[in-house]
């Protein structure tokens, strides 16, 4: 009797003990089931000191802030309007420095135009020089010339002979002589002399060319 009690209490304590464990596994498996609300984090727009920049959420489905819109274009626009200040005054330097090396091309133009004027005018004036010079040794030349061809017909026999009867001279042979080593020493001279007149007057002709050469180049760039 006393151990069917025993047996019985057995029983029961066993029965309780897995009541309670299997009690104890479904609150464990209720507490793993059971979902953690996660709270939200809010993240709130931070006013942009430099440059605009913007936030977006995937959450908020890529929406944008009409404000914070607005702030990105004003503070957008604020750069681009420096810029185009900037580019504005250097663009007028520039048009004030290309004014400037105008103004500075036409006085050199003008420098160079009174210049080449000068030059043309003294070349002129040379030009009208040698053209005399060339022109007074032509006429010595042909006078010379004209010098020669009388010494050349008062060297023929008959111009002599005539000159010795005249002049009443008892030794007509040394006086006929005379004459003609005077003629002949005369005309040695005076072709001498044409010669050295032939030679000025080439270099007379060939400068005289180069001046009017240089005259001409001058006008062609002033036109």
């Amino acid at each position: 009797m006393r151990i069917s009690k025993m047996i019985l209490a057995s029983f029961a304590a066993s029965l309780l003990l897995g009541i309670f464990t299997i009690d104890g596994e479904a609150q464990t498996r209720r507490k793993k089931k059971k979902p953690v609300r996660r709270a939200s984090v809010v993240v709130a727009p931070a006013v942009p000191s430099g440059d605009a920049q913007i936030i977006s959420r995937a959450s908020d489905q890529n929406l944008l802030d009409p404000q914070a819109l607005n702030s990105t274009v004003v503070s957008t626009n604020e750069p681009v309007a420096d810029t185009s200040a900037r580019y504005i005054e250097e663009l007028t330097n520039r048009i004030k420095q290309l004014e400037g090396a105008k103004t500075a091309t036409f006085e050199d133009r003008q420098k160079r135009l009174l210049l080449n004027l000068d030059i043309i005018t003294r070349a002129e004036q040379r030009s009208e020089s040698l053209r005399k010079q060339l022109f007074e040794m032509i006429e010595k030349e042909t006078n010379l010339r004209s010098r020669i061809d009388q010494i050349d017909a008062d060297a023929r026999p008959e111009a002599v002979e005539r000159v010795t009867i005249f002049g009443g001279s008892l030794r007509p042979e040394e006086v006929r002589e005379a004459r003609r080593k005077s003629l002949q020493a005369e005309k040695s001279n005076l072709t001498a002399l044409v010669t050295q007149i032939q030679t000025t007057r080439a270099s007379l002709e060939r400068n005289l060319e180069r001046s009017d050469q240089l005259i001409d180049r001058l006008r062609f760039k002033l036109e």
